[in-house]
């Protein structure tokens, strides 16, 4: 009876999912109606080296996803995995809470591409964290450069604060011992506490922690992986500073990257879509208390976030929309691969408990049939199984057949 019904389910809750995302989106198009008066006395040259320095961020995202998964022993395809990237960010700027719908999306085009659930997920935690920590120190980097400024505005302790937080997080993503010794803490202090979780619980804990240590990475790719991440923000930024010769402006130097790293910070939060507002609230009144004229910056900041966020939006689901036009027409299969490769330790270990089926998570795809609608199935908690996870460190040999071609 479900099976019958489901087609139309799914087409009125991707109506549905769509009518939030345009609701969500309406709310913010103030943003867009300043840009009329802007438009018309615009430097198209600088606007087109603009989007080829947002492109080029983008790039270095991808970069650092294909580096990560290829740590794990994948190496998956160049074009679609960008056109993943630029989709799961149209994904994580239309909805509230948005970054869990593009985290699940990008975890099921990672199977596609031949990760078990156990690379794809480290790959995904992975991404986040370095991601927040090369953020991290482009505003540290920005905060040295204009001490006084920062000093200003009480942002030495906020971005320092922010720089230490990010870099224990990725130690503990980086180094095992140390992230199960905090959490066998925790567990203990919560059990004398509460008396909770039960001996069960913390299993599935314990076994979801070891999936964000399924690979072993030395410094050399530490670093790798931290220069994709910081360029992806610089290439962001001097989107941003181009802005300012576009509009006739000239670039506030003093404080820019200051004022742009602090923005992102704030962004981070998970209050708005895409940072709606906060981004340019943030970046302009960072700016014109380092010295810049408010009716330049303000331009510039509407200029710089109609690229960033509206045409990387559009060009996000025209992505997502080809991605499911080559699912259903069968370029890539509607569930994960059958053998998939799982993450490898350098070190070689071969821990019990290894998923060589790589059975795919249930639940619809989220580019199925139905280009025009979201799977909400895709988003179920249960689409990433703890309880599924190796007990350590699996490792085998990528087969280079498994991966589908770029």
């Amino acid at each position: 009876m479900w099976r019958r019904w489901w087609p139309l389910v799914r087409v009125l809750l991707g109506i549905a999912l769509v009518a939030l995302a345009a609701w969500v989106l309406s709310s913010h198009t103030d943003e867009l109606s300043g840009l009329g008066g802007v438009l018309r006395r615009l430097n198209w040259w600088w606007l087109s080296t603009a989007v080829v320095a947002e492109l080029l961020s983008f790039v270095s995202f991808a970069g650092m996803q294909f580096r990560l998964l290829g740590f794990g022993g994948l190496r998956a395809p160049r074009g679609p995995l960008l056109k993943t990237t630029f989709a799961a960010q149209a994904l994580a700027n239309s909805f509230p809470g948005g970054n869990a719908v593009s985290a699940v999306y990008s975890f099921r085009w990672y199977r596609r591409f031949g990760a078990g659930n156990t690379l794809a997920t480290w790959a995904i935690s992975g991404t986040v964290i370095a991601s927040i920590v090369s953020l991290a120190l482009v505003a540290t980097l920005g905060l040295v450069l204009a001490t006084e400024q920062g000093a200003s505005l009480d942002l030495i302790p906020a971005i320092l604060g922010a720089l230490a937080v990010t870099v224990a997080i990725g130690a503990l993503f980086v180094y095992e011992r140390p992230l199960l010794w905090t959490t066998d803490r925790l567990i203990r202090s919560s059990r004398a506490l509460t008396g909770r979780p039960s001996p069960a619980t913390e299993a599935r804990i314990q076994r979801s922690f070891l999936w964000t240590t399924s690979v072993r990475l030395e410094w050399p790719q530490i670093t790798a992986t931290l220069v994709l991440g910081t360029a992806n923000w610089l290439f962001d930024c001097a989107c941003f500073a181009m802005m300012f010769p576009a509009i006739g402006a000239t670039v506030p130097w003093k404080g820019l990257l200051l004022a742009y790293g602090a923005g992102q910070l704030a962004a981070t939060l998970p209050i708005t879509p895409g940072g709606l507002g906060v981004v340019e609230g943030s970046i302009t009144i960072a700016l014109v208390a380092f010295g810049g004229v408010e009716t330049t910056t303000v331009d510039a900041v509407l200029i710089y976030r109609f690229i960033s966020f509206w045409l990387v939006l559009a060009v996000g689901w025209a992505l997502w929309g080809e991605l499911a036009f080559e699912v259903r027409r069968g370029r890539w299969s509607r569930q994960a691969l059958s053998a998939p490769i799982e993450a490898i330790d350098p070190e070689g270990a071969d821990p019990e408990g290894a998923d060589p089926e790589g059975a795919d998570p249930e639940g619809a795809d989220p580019e199925g049939a139905d280009a025009g609608a979201i799977d909400p199935g895709a988003i179920d908690p249960g689409a990433i199984d703890p309880g599924s996870a190796p007990e350590g460190k699996p490792s085998t040999t990528p087969d280079e057949s498994s991966v589908a071609p770029s």
